[in-house]
């Protein structure tokens, strides 16, 4: 098994430094892109694209709207502007095809923040045996949901850190400082992956939305796999990847189905033999896993 503080140390050795880390640069790029063109407004007077992250209009011309704030909105007694219907019928559209969570690791930019308190609690060889259930994160996306049904108001948005996170940067952080710094610790010393894996209700929003979504990842060359862990060690939500990577005797197919999987590419970076790719779901039809291929509902799982 490799070292688990050196995950992707053989995929440097084998295919080069850019390539062992090319879907992470690529995600920088996205992530800090997009904070980018946000700010060129308000900094530079250059109004590329208007609003935040929840409701944005691009080129005067574009609307996209945040499904989870406009559903909070909608409780919350609020009655939606057409543009802010068509906003969120572009997203809807968008993320059932390249998958929910792809919000996570490619637009959110706190993912910023919980990638480098996993770095860093890997560079260190902090373990800690605290365990939350992943499904609290679903009882947070229902607290969000409930919530402006009894007070009228958009309340997880006063928290949400991605909303704090923009308004600080364009504002001054202020007490918003706080909750990220928070996050960067609850990840490092409480819980691996904490956060994002197990608390966010917006990524436990977009899990649901992406459930049947199209790209997927995929482990096309699973019989090359040699079990150095280091896709498990990287992974976010090494939970998704056992069924599509360990499956072939039990009739799984090699693409990653579940809605949590972020499609964060990591695993394909960090794999020396090149197991893992990007695809689709279709692949699994493509495929005859000993003789009695299917998809697995298990993978399904949210």
């Amino acid at each position: 098994m490799a070292d688990k503080l050196v995950a992707g140390t053989d995929a440097i050795a084998a295919k080069g430094w850019f390539k062992a880390h090319q879907w992470l640069i690529l995600r920088r790029a996205s992530q800090l892109s997009i904070l980018v063109l946000f700010l060129l407004g308000p900094l530079a007077g250059l109004w590329i694209v208007k609003g935040n992250l929840a409701a944005s209009m691009t080129l005067d011309v574009l609307p996209l709207t945040d499904p989870h704030v406009l559903l909070q909105s909608v409780l919350s007694g609020v009655v939606p502007e057409f543009s802010a219907i068509v906003g969120v019928v572009i997203v809807i559209a968008f993320y059932l095809l390249v998958g929910g969570r792809v919000y996570c690791s490619w637009v959110c930019p706190v993912n910023i923040v919980t990638d480098a308190a996993a770095w860093l609690r890997r560079k260190l060889g902090i373990k800690t045996a605290s365990q939350m259930a992943k499904s609290t994160r679903y009882w947070m996306l229902g607290l969000t949901l409930v919530l402006p049904l009894i007070t009228g108001s958009l309340v997880w948005e006063l928290f949400n850190p991605v909303s704090m996170l923009f308004r600080g940067i364009v504002f001054g952080m202020g007490m918003a400082w706080i909750l990220i710094v928070g996050i960067f610790l609850f990840d490092l010393f409480v819980t691996k992956n904490g956060w994002c894996g197990r608390l966010c209700p917006v990524g436990a929003f977009y899990s649901l939305l992406g459930v049947g979504s199209a790209i997927r990842i995929v482990a096309a060359e699973r019989e090359s796999c040699n079990d150095c862990m280091d896709c498990f060690v990287v992974c976010p939500e090494k939970q998704v990847i056992k069924p599509a990577l360990k499956g072939a005797d039990k009739g799984i197919g090699p693409v990653i189905l579940s809605a949590n999987c972020t499609n964060c590419g990591r695993c394909i970076d960090v794999c020396a033999k090149d197991v893992f790719q990007f695809g689709t779901r279709f692949n699994n039809l493509m495929v005859n896993a000993s003789g009695k291929q299917r998809d697995d509902g298990a993978q399904h799982s949210v």
